[in-house]
Order: C-alpha cells, then sequence, then structure tokens
C-alpha cells in the first residue's frame, strides 16, 4: 500500500513523526508533497526571505528524501482553500491509501486540514495527523481547573512534570529507505515570483545538516556562559535555531535533547547555561499552546479583551521612522538595520524595538507585529504575536503596562562598548563608548558632522504618557465594573 506524506512547517527527515509513521506503514512506497500558496504567503505577511529559506529547504529536503527512495513532489495554488484538493489529487494520482500529516495550529491551517480530511476520507484514502511542532501536544496540559495556561511559570512546572514521566517525546531517527517508487521527484523552484529575497542566503545555510551543525556548534560551545551571554547582541551568544525551528528543519524534541545532554541529562535546574535555553523552548512551546488554545490571537485580536482600549495614537511619521531605523535611539535603530539586512534580530532588542513602539511611541502593536513577520526569516505567528503583546502589555503573563524600557538605559547596559551599534549604525562609529548611547547629547559642532536623526520623541515624557493611557483604560475598566 502507498502512503503520502504532507509536508508543510516539517521540511526535514530526522524526528518527523509523520514522515516515520507513514514510512513504517508503507509496503508500496510513500511520495512527499509540499504544495506552495503564494497568495498565503501575502496573507499571512510571510517575509521574502522566509520564503527563499523555505524553497531552499524544500530543495535539500528533496535531496534527503530521494536518498530515502521518496519522491517528493511540488505543486502551487492561490489559496488555502484550493490546497485540499491539491492533496486529494495527488494522493488519487498515485493511488494513496493514507495521508499523513503533522498538525498546524493556526485558524486557516486548521480549517484547511479539516478540508483535505474531508475529502480523503470520502475518497477512502485514511487520515493520520500527528503532533509534531511541539515537545508536549497542545490542549494535553490543563490547571486544576481543568483550563489552559496563561501564565509561563506554573505552564513550566506542568510541562517539566510531564516530561519528567512520559518518555514518548524522545526524538527519533529518519526512516530507512522506502520501497522504491517510480515517480521521479518535481524540481524545486528557485524563486518565487514576486518572492525575491534581499537577505544574503549565505547568512542562512539551508538543510537539516546545516541546522544540526549549527545545533552542535552552540551545545559544544556557547551554552555554557548562555545565561551570561543571552542578553549581549554583540557577541555570538544564542543559538539562531529560530529559522530552523520555524520551518521545521530542526524538531524541537531534538534541540531538547541536546540541552540536556549539555546539563547532565536534566531539563530544569543543574547548569545555569543549559537550563536557561531549555527554559526559552518551552516559551516557544507556551507561546504555541496558547494560541492552539485562544485562536483569537491569530485574528489581531489582544488577548487580553480589556487591552483593545488603549487610546493607541495614529503616528505616520513616526511609525516610518521606526521602520527605518532613524529613532534617534541607536540601540532601536541598529535592531531594526539588523532586521532589514539579516532578516533576523537578537531577542534582547526585539524587545526593546517592540517596547519602544509600543510604549516610547504608543502606535498600535499589530503595526509592529506585521513589519517584524514580514521581514523576518524565523517569522512564527505564535512566537511573535506572543512576543509583541508581551511588550505591549496586551498578552498572556505580559509585561505590566508600567514597565518600559529606557532605550539608552538599555543601550548602556547590553551594548556597554557600543560593538553593536557601531556595527549597524556606522555613522556613530567615531563616537565614544558613552557617546555612542546618547548621540543627541553630543556637542553642536560635533554633531553637525553626524548624519543622524535628533530623538524623535523624549523618553521621560513618552513614559509618562504611555502610564496615562494605559492608567485610563485601567481606570475605564475598573469604572464599567
Amino acid at each position: 500500500m502507498r502512503h503520502l506524506v504532507w509536508f508543510r512547517s516539517d521540511l526535514r527527515v530526522d524526528d518527523n513523526t509523520a514522515l516515520i509513521e507513514a514510512a513504517d506503514r508503507a509496503t508500496g512506497g510513500v511520495v512527499g508533497l509540499y504544495v506552495v500558496s503564494p497568495g498565503d504567503f501575502a496573507r499571512h505577511d510571510w517575509a521574502a526571505c522566509r520564503v527563499d529559506f523555505v524553497l531552499r529547504n524544500l530543495a535539500a529536503l528533496s535531496a534527503s528524501l530521494e536518498r530515502l527512495r521518496i519522491p517528493l513532489l511540488i505543486r502551487t495554488a492561490t489559496r488555502w482553500q484550493e490546497v485540499p484538493a491539491a492533496v486529494l489529487a495527488v494522493a488519487r494520482e498515485h493511488g494513496c491509501y493514507a495521508a499523513h500529516w503533522n498538525r498546524e495550529h493556526e485558524v486557516n491551517e486548521a480549517a484547511r486540514d479539516a478540508q483535505a480530511r474531508r475529502l480523503l476520507e470520502e475518497a477512502t484514502c485514511a487520515v493520520y495527523e500527528y503532533n509534531d511542532q511541539t515537545v508536549i501536544p497542545p490542549g494535553d496540559l490543563r490547571t486544576q481547573g481543568g483550563k489552559p495556561y496563561t501564565v509561563f511559570t506554573p505552564f513550566k512546572r506542568a510541562w517539566m512534570a510531564r516530561l519528567g514521566r512520559d518518555a514518548s517525546w524522545e526524538p527519533r531517527p529518519a526512516p530507512k529507505p522506502c520501497p522504491a517508487m517510480v515517480c521521479p521527484p518535481d524540481p524545486v523552484p528557485a524563486v518565487v515570483p514576486g518572492w525575491e529575497s534581499p537577505v544574503d542566503a549565505a547568512l542562512w545555510p539551508a538543510g537539516e545538516a546545516a541546522a544540526e551543525a549549527r545545533l552542535g556548534w552552540f551545545t559544544a560551545r556557547a551554552i555554557g556562559p548562555y545565561k551570561e551571554k543571552r542578553d549581549l547582541p554583540g557577541t555570538d551568544g544564542t543559538s539562531r535555531l529560530s529559522p530552523y525551528l520555524a520551518s521545521g528543519v530542526i524538531s524541537p524534541r531534538r534541540c531538547l535533547r541536546a540541552g540536556m545532554e549539555a546539563n547532565g541529562g536534566r531539563s530544569d535546574g543543574g547548569l545555569d547555561g543549559p537550563a536557561h535555553w531549555v527554559s526559552e523552548l518551552v516559551w516557544r512551546e507556551f507561546y504555541k499552546h496558547v494560541l492552539a488554545s485562544f485562536p483569537r490571537v491569530c485574528k489581531g485580536r489582544a488577548f487580553k479583551p480589556e487591552a483593545e482600549s488603549v487610546p493607541w495614537r495614529d503616528d505616520p511619521a513616526g511609525l516610518a521612522a521606526w521602520r527605518a531605523g532613524r529613532t534617534g535611539y541607536p540601540i532601536v535603530d541598529a535592531a531594526m538595520r539588523q532586521l532589514h539586512t539579516t532578516g533576523w534580530m537578537h531577542n534582547r532588542l526585539r524587545m526593546i524595538a517592540a517596547m519602544f513602539l509600543t510604549k516610547d511611541l504608543l502606535i498600535d502593536w499589530r503595526h509592529g507585529e506585521r513589519f517584524f513577520m514580514q521581514r523576518l526569516v524565523d517569522g512564527d505567528l505564535a512566537s511573535n504575536n506572543g512576543g509583541w503583546q508581551w511588550s505591549a502589555s496586551t498578552g498572556t503573563d505580559a509585561a505590566p503596562y508600567f514597565r518600559i524600557y529606557n532605550p539608552t538605559t538599555q543601550s548602556q547596559r547590553y551594548d556597554p562598548a557600543g560593538a553593536f551599534i557601531r556595527a549597524w549604525v556606522p555613522e556613530l562609529r567615531g563616537l565614544s563608548d558613552d557617546e555612542i548611547h546618547e548621540p543627541g547629547r553630543v556637542g553642536p559642532l560635533r554633531r553637525s558632522g553626524l548624519d543622524y536623526p535628533e530623538p524623535i520623541v523624549d523618553h521621560a515624557a513618552a513614559r509618562a504618557r504611555a502610564l496615562a493611557a494605559f492608567g485610563a483604560r485601567d481606570e475605564g475598566e475598573h469604572a464599567g465594573a
């Protein structure tokens, strides 16, 4: 019997649940499928560099599958509503007894999968769906009251407890070669018209070997001091595995196992570096569980309903300056320029940039969330939305509204010598280590030679404005209660 594997955000052969299960069951060969949907790239604000990264990883996946005697077929659909019919057509064309895929939890994706299941089952093709994006399936962890967790710390406790009593999460190796198929693989397009990437592909090498090499480097050299260096953007102190996790080029289980091995087999406690990195993996899981349990976060809604009453400002000029990296705050501008050039931004800088937009400029977090998705090679709805709503104090377990980062203080603390700023804001390279954090305080004569803007907002005044805006919201809620 022939089986179909529908690849989506799981572009690997190692520890791929759907692929492994299909290969175990198939006696007549396995065929792989990926559906390119440019309309959904646009609708879901995919970055051009992310599309490019996916295509390059599809080419690597096709080569890996060929060694397993599995052809990868490529089909195209205009939008997600057309994808189920494309899956059915391939299943019929190749006489597939069953179709396998790993679940995606976003609203449109879940609707697409439900329709695909209906069409396939009506055609007497069995369907098998698996959890693969997370170590512990969304929905499996509940509070004592039977509700989904909305606070990270108790979620992490429950997650760790489940991990300790259930060994079924362990990563699995790639399957052995399947019975040969006479069907050749389709060529993977090098580019989708209109989605040409401005980012140097060499920054993000494709393929499982590249992901595994990065993980190996990180656990051998950088995970030890991770707690101390993870917030320093001028050092190579993070794993930079987020693009590979977002596109499923490496599995979260493989990452967790590597982190635990660096900590003597422990998932929590023990060495600070590995324990903190594993905790970051749990944050990723937390946001995916939240998205699956509260689909409104997929629809541009604040997690906290009361946060919809925040009086955000309409400030096109401020938004444009923030996007361009011309705010007059060097750490913010360096972060935004890193994003434009590399398709990636250091996590500490994501928080600084997001809080500057939402608190200093009082601009709706949705503008920033969308802009990040349109630029990030690691664009992931759950993590991006969770991070933005945390910074904007509108999300689950978010920063309290009165937590407002001072961008200058953040700069002095996490880039004290200005190395990161000098790398991305070259017009400030000639300033001293002290001056580079506040170029607005440099004397007029020296400043006249700098092609750099004055700060677009005074932080102290902006902080007071944000506190008043969020405080008014809270007063309104209490008055209406």
